[in-house]
C-alpha cells in the first residue's frame, strides 16, 4: 500500500478490518484513522492541525474539520453518536453545544445535495455491496450469515443462515441492523423482510 493509498483508508475500513465494533467503541477506529493521518504528516513533514481548522472539544483536541468528517463519512445524527466515533463531548461537556451547531450544518449541507435517483440495476449492485461490505462481515463474527433472495421495488427479502436463521433476536437484527444500515447507505424508505421458511 502507498502513502497515498493510506490516505484514502477510512474509520469503517479498519472497524471492518476488526470484524465490526459497536457504536460506542467507534471512536477507536477513528483514533486509528487520526493515528494513521498524523504518521503520514509527520512522514510528509506537513503541519499537525488542517488548515482552517479550529479546535472544539478542549478536552480531546477534537477539531470542526474532524467532526464534520465524522457526521458525513458515519451519517451520524446525535451528539452521543458524535461523541461515540470521535470522543468530542466526552470529557467537560462544555463543548456539546457547539458539536450540535456543527451537526445542524452538516445534515442542512446534506440535505440541499441532490442525490441523483438510482436505476434499478445501480440499487440492486448498492444493496448487495453494502451487504457484503457492512452487514455479513458482523453477522459472520458472530456465526450467522445472510442471503438475498429477492428484490422487489424497495423490498429486500433475505434468508438468514448459520447461528442467526436460529436466533430468537433475528427479527431485532433484520429491521435495527440490517434494513437500518440499508436505508442509510441505499435508499431511505427500503424495507427487509424475511424470506417464508
Amino acid at each position: 500500500m502507498t502513502v497515498d493509498e493510506a490516505l484514502k483508508v477510512t474509520n469503517q475500513d479498519i472497524a471492518r478490518y476488526l470484524g465490526g465494533l459497536p457504536d460506542e467503541k467507534m471512536h477507536c477506529s477513528v483514533m486509528g484513522k487520526q493515528a494513521l493521518e498524523k504518521a503520514i504528516e509527520n512522514y510528509r513533514g506537513a503541519p499537525s492541525l488542517e488548515p482552517g481548522a479550529k479546535i472544539i472539544c478542549e478536552c480531546f483536541g477534537v477539531t470542526d474539520k474532524e467532526i464534520e468528517r465524522a457526521i458525513r463519512e458515519n451519517n451520524l445524527a446525535t451528539v452521543e453518536d458524535v461523541t461515540n466515533y470521535t470522543k468530542a463531548g466526552g470529557g467537560c461537556g462544555n463543548c456539546q453545544d457547539a458539536i450540535a451547531q456543527i451537526l445542524e450544518r452538516v445534515k442542512a449541507e446534506a440535505k440541499t445535495e441532490v442525490k441523483p435517483k438510482l436505476t434499478n440495476i445501480q440499487k440492486i449492485r448498492l444493496i448487495e455491496e453494502t451487504i457484503e461490505r457492512e452487514i455479513r462481515p458482523s453477522l459472520k463474527h458472530d456465526g450467522g450469515d445472510i442471503e438475498i433472495i429477492d428484490i422487489i421495488g424497495n423490498r429486500v427479502i433475505v434468508a438468514l443462515r448459520g447461528a442467526c436463521a436460529t436466533c430468537k433476536a433475528s427479527n431485532i437484527t433484520l429491521k435495527d441492523f440490517v434494513e437500518q444500515r440499508l436505508r442509510e447507505l441505499v435508499v431511505p424508505d427500503i424495507t427487509v423482510e424475511e424470506a417464508s421458511k
